[in-house]
């Protein structure tokens, strides 16, 4: 898998320089639903990721957020698995919480992952069993035990819909950008954790879920429940990502605040 690691990590920077050049420049943005919005910098960023991988290994499938899904993907043995800016509203916004995301899936488990911050040229990297870097370095996960000290990473959509008020007393709080950078920022262990909710596609979450394993940690669905990709249905329900020492800690958590608003 070096190779395949070698280009994604290239397909990566690449695209981040696309980004960078787009960044805090005028944009022309169009929601493709309701609170998701794309722009010019996101396809662009697409055919660069799109052109560099598949050029390389034509035979693998594809699956983007900014490509026409087909159900080819799904004969495939190894699928790509990208987005091309994960974090487009911070990205609008100039806040620098984004990420390139490109992985590979091989039957359905993630083999190499890179996430890439243009913005603050970070570069993580990760290779099923030979664990996960950060520009080079390994990096790991917290030791962090207690839940009620931990620093668990928040979407602010999510808070300004007042999803986090339930476990705000149970945890310290912290409002971060794109969910691929939040995974990424748990196995660089400057935070504890990580939990969503709400349903996120795969692009958002598989890089992600590599750095966080290779670093030490795991990542689940909130009912415990191991995470396969390259599925019909690219929507996943919500997921949480930890140090792996707090996980049943944050699922018994998620489970006691879901029956008490039943």
């Amino acid at each position: 898998m070096e190779r395949e690691l070698d280009i994604a990590t290239r397909a990566a920077r690449g695209a981040g320089q696309v980004l960078a050049r787009h960044y805090g420049g005028a944009h022309d943005v169009t929601e493709k639903s309701a609170d998701n919005p794309v722009t010019a910098a996101d396809l662009e960023a697409n055919e660069l990721l799109k052109s560099t991988i598949l050029g390389a290994f034509p035979d693998d499938g594809w699956l983007s957020e900014e490509t026409a899904d087909s159900d080819e993907r799904l004969g495939r043995k190894r699928v790509w698995i990208v987005d091309p800016l994960d974090g487009t509203k911070e990205f609008i916004s100039e806040i620098p919480e984004f990420v390139v995301c490109v992985s590979l899936v091989e039957d359905g488990a993630p083999r190499i992952a890179v996430e890439y911050n243009p913005v603050r040229d970070e570069l993580f990297t990760a290779r099923k069993s030979h664990g996960a870097f950060l520009n080079g370095a390994p990096i790991h996960v917290t030791k962090q035990v207690d839940l009620r000290q931990a620093h668990v990473l928040a979407s602010r959509s999510e808070e300004a819909r007042g999803e986090w008020e339930p476990y705000r007393e149970k945890m310290h709080v912290e409002l971060t950008g794109s969910v691929a950078y939040k995974f990424a920022l748990v196995a660089a262990g400057r935070h504890d954790a990580t939990f969503t909710l709400t349903p996120k596609n795969e692009w958002d979450v598989c890089a992600g879920s590599l750095l966080v394993a290779e670093a030490g940690g795991m990542v689940t669905d909130p009912d415990g429940r191991a995470i396969r990709f390259n599925n019909p249905s690219t929507l996943l329900p919500g997921l949480v990502a930890s140090n792996q020492l707090l996980h049943r800690a944050i699922l018994n958590t998620i489970r006691a605040t879901r029956a008490a608003m039943e």
